[in-house]
């Protein structure tokens, strides 16, 4: 909202009080004034002037020879390009010696042989918006109206000494959309009262029924339509005073009609429209939904199509105007108007509000309806708009108003308790002091004991509650004479819990290896929901209101998304994604959900392309299932979960059915890694792929024994190696718990480091070499203490059909 300075003191009195006394008051006080534009952008020496003569430029045709009388002792000769300039007008003249925005000077020149002592200037040179300037002198000199003073300062007819404030309004406050709102707003700041235009409406013998009727059908959706009929109008530029106000506004002039409007709308805050009454169709209004597909051409030459939820005002037939939104081309004010029919209306802002969203069409008056606008000010506003058309285009108004009226307000009357007031804001503020500020504001109230009841006037729609009353009483208090107090109790440090410490630990450790962090949406499509999904028993949560059919499942698995990822790096020549996500997965045990879905936090990630390439050594390593496992086995290995953690290879759907194992915890199957299935690699073009998921949940909050550092062994230990002839279906890992269960407390360390098969191996069978490092820390070992354990070692194994290499 920008508020004119100058127009602001028709309102209230704040001449002894600077625009930016007033910003810092009002900011203090809870609307913040975002700038304060000044509208003299360093423009001095301009001054009115008045073309006496106006002649063709000898050595130029499309430049002129003016004198123009500047109220010094002789006329000054100034060539001027504008095609508009003519004798007998009066303009703004910057002499020999001003400055214009820019601080561009102005100096005594020859253009093509002839003296020029000044210039001529169009409303663009000194420094209004092309936007805000009238058609008529958008291409060239700006031509005053009637006879001005000869030079008497022009920035003052233009009103460009004028400040203009510029409010950051929350949503709440609707109030201060409007000049009188602000106006009370400032009145009660600095303890003044707000002066009320005066509206003296003089009508004709005729009856305003004659001329047209007014039927509403969506009651509930325009509880208050008012017709005033206006006859006899000369459609034209409105006064400078009209047009500078609301250029000041932001708005670009018009006609003295439509400008009426745009000015009511500013300073009531209640939009209105005027009709050509002539070229409306019919006499009568009706106000009803739009059908579906139905269309109108509004006020910016575009074709709308409507829907069965949207307000329109008819004429009977068809829709003459979007309500609350925008008029219609067919029914617009033009210079051949002569009788206006004024619409002075209520609608229900959530139907505008929808209208405005589905039809991508805001506005002005959409902006004011959808946060709700004074019904109090509504038969007012039209009054006063009435007034001035009749004034400004010398209409003549039609005697009364054609209404539907089922418009009932009731205020919200609020009780305010001293106690509680006192204790929210940690004060001591008397009774008294608070009917001061009830005072101000122009609330009316009722005195009981140690409590006001408050009845919220009209134009305060976001008054409701008892602590909207007490931030209305902070804010006129000042909120920086509210007594700062520390905190009472006990503190306590702030610190990460046990589950976010190790999440940052995953985090760091995946970061540490080389893979990004992605986030991706919660939302995705059915088809991606069924893929991948942790648990095939549970159900896919589906959303009532869905964005799209893309966007309207939650998610069963992190994975899906992870390949969305992928594929748009791939597309982008980055072949080699290393990426991982943590996230939430969201499942529900019934189709018909009835109550929440389980949310559990999972740890996803893919990895494409290579791992590592030494491009001195001429080395490179592509991502591999053992590249997965190695950050898995890693990042237990930093949770402490080393131990814990078991692979099994398993088939999966989508994954490499040779090339896909699933995790267990302990007994518990908490998630699975693998190869992509070739074919779905395929669907979604993608290279080679491999993904995993883990259950984040049921990892970090498995209770491990706390971290115990011990030192360094100071004896040594004694490394004995095996080679074990199984069944090809054998996995090294069964092997490995093997010898570690049967190598007891001496067995420290097993490293497989060999696998062969092929040539001199019989068939069906494959060979596994397993490195065993054996250490008492207390002790220096013997060879018989190793014998003996490794012996047992080797006893188990056969146990289970391993056999030494070499063995008969």
């Amino acid at each position: 909202m920008l508020v004119s300075y100058k127009w602001l003191q028709d309102y209230v009195d704040v001449a002894e009080v600077t625009p930016q006394e007033i910003a810092e008051k009002m900011t203090r006080g809870g609307i913040e004034i975002d700038f304060i534009h000044q509208l003299n952008q360093g423009v001095s020496g301009v001054v009115v002037g008045y073309v006496e003569e106006c002649r063709q430029h000898p050595n130029a045709d499309k430049l002129n020879l003016c004198q123009v009388n500047i109220g010094e002792e002789e006329p000054v000769q100034i060539v001027c390009g504008a095609a508009n300039v003519a004798r007998g007008q009066y303009v703004a003249v910057a002499k020999v010696g001003a400055v214009l925005p820019g601080n561009f000077k102005i100096k005594k020149a020859k253009l093509r042989g002839e003296v020029s002592q000044g210039m001529i200037c169009s409303l663009q040179e000194l420094g209004i918006d092309q936007k805000l300037i009238q058609k008529e002198y958008a291409d060239g000199i700006y031509v005053f109206q009637g006879e001005v003073e000869v030079g008497s300062d022009a920035l003052a007819a233009l009103n460009l000494d004028d400040q203009v404030l510029e409010l950051d309004l929350t949503p709440n406050r609707s109030d201060c959309l409007n000049m009188l709102g602000v106006a009370y707003e400032i009145a009660a700041l600095y303890d003044k009262r707000v002066k009320l235009p005066v509206v003296e409406l003089a009508t004709n013998e005729e009856r305003a029924e004659d001329y047209v009727s007014v039927a509403v059908e969506a009651k509930e959706d325009n509880p208050y339509y008012g017709a005033t009929i206006i006859k006899d109008v000369k459609v034209g530029p409105s006064p400078l005073w009209l047009q500078t106000r609301l250029m000041a506004a932001g708005i670009r002039p018009i006609s003295n009609v439509v400008d009426v409007t745009n000015y009511v709308l500013l300073e009531y805050g209640q939009p209105l429209h005027a009709f050509d009454y002539d070229r409306f169709g019919s006499k009568e209004v009706v106000v009803r939904r739009a059908h579906d597909q139905e269309e109108i051409i509004t006020l910016d030459d575009q074709k709308r199509t409507l829907a069965s939820d949207h307000l329109v005002i008819t004429n009977g037939k068809e829709p003459v105007a979007i309500a609350g939104i925008m008029g219609g081309a067919s029914s617009e004010v033009s210079e051949s108007t002569t009788t206006i029919l004024l619409e002075a209306a209520y609608f229900d802002p959530a139907t505008i509000r929808k209208a405005s969203r589905d039809l991508g069409l805001r506005s002005d008056a959409s902006a004011r309806f959808e946060k709700g606008v004074d019904p109090n000010r509504v038969r007012e506003a039209g009054k006063r708009a009435a007034a001035l058309i009749a004034e400004l285009a010398g209409g003549t108004i039609v005697s009364g108003v054609v209404e539907q009226d089922e418009l009932v307000h009731q205020p919200a009357v609020i009780t305010l308790e001293m106690n509680r007031l006192n204790e929210r804001l940690g004060m001591n503020i008397t009774i008294a002091e608070v009917k001061t500020f009830m005072d101000r504001l122009g609330f009316a109230y009722e005195e009981a004991e140690q409590q006001l009841r408050v009845t919220a006037p009209s134009r305060r729609l976001d008054l409701q509650i008892e602590e909207d009353l007490m931030e209305e009483v902070a804010r006129l208090f000042g909120y920086d004479h509210i007594p700062t107090t520390l905190p009472t109790g006990a503190t306590t440090q702030g610190a990460l819990t046990p589950y976010q410490q190790k999440r940052r630990l995953v985090r760091r450790v995946l970061e540490q290896a080389g893979l990004s962090q992605v986030i991706t949406y919660s939302l995705t499509s059915p088809e991606k929901a069924q893929g991948f999904a942790t648990e095939k028993e549970a159900h896919a949560v589906k959303l009532a209101m869905p964005m799209s059919e893309d966007r309207s499942t939650m998610r069963t698995s992190l994975v899906p998304h992870l390949f969305d990822v992928i594929s748009y790096n791939l597309n982008r020549k980055n072949q080699h994604v290393h990426i991982y996500e943590i996230g939430s997965i969201f499942l529900s045990e019934e189709k018909q959900l009835s109550s929440q879905p389980q949310e559990r936090e999972m740890l996803a990630g893919a990895l494409t392309g290579l791992w590592h390439e030494h491009v001195w050594q001429g080395e490179k390593k592509a991502v591999d299932f053992f590249v997965v496992k190695g950050l898995l086995e890693a990042l237990s290995a930093e949770l402490g979960l080393a131990e814990h953690i078991r692979f099994e290879q398993a088939k999966k759907p989508g994954m490499h059915p040779g090339r896909t194992a699933v995790i267990k915890l302990n007994e518990e199957e908490i998630g699975f890694l693998g190869q992509v299935h070739p074919t779905v690699q395929k669907e979604k073009d993608l290279k080679e792929t491999y993904v995993y998921q883990l259950d984040l949940q049921a990892l970090l909050t498995f209770e491990t024994a706390p971290m115990v550092y011990e030192p360094l062994p100071r004896f040594p230990a004694m490394v004995r190696d095996i080679a074990l002839v199984v069944p090809t279906e054998r996995t090294a890992g069964e092997l490995e718990e093997v010898i570690t269960q049967a190598g007891g407390d001496l067995l420290k360390k097993v490293y497989l480091f060999d696998l062969y098969q092929g040539e001199h191996m019989e068939p069906g069978k494959k060979s596994l070499a397993f490195s065993l490092t054996y250490l008492d820390p207390e002790r220096t070992l013997t060879d018989e203490d190793v014998t003996s354990v490794h012996d047992r070692v080797i006893a188990e194994l056969e146990q289970v059909g391993a056999k030494l290499r070499g063995s008969q």
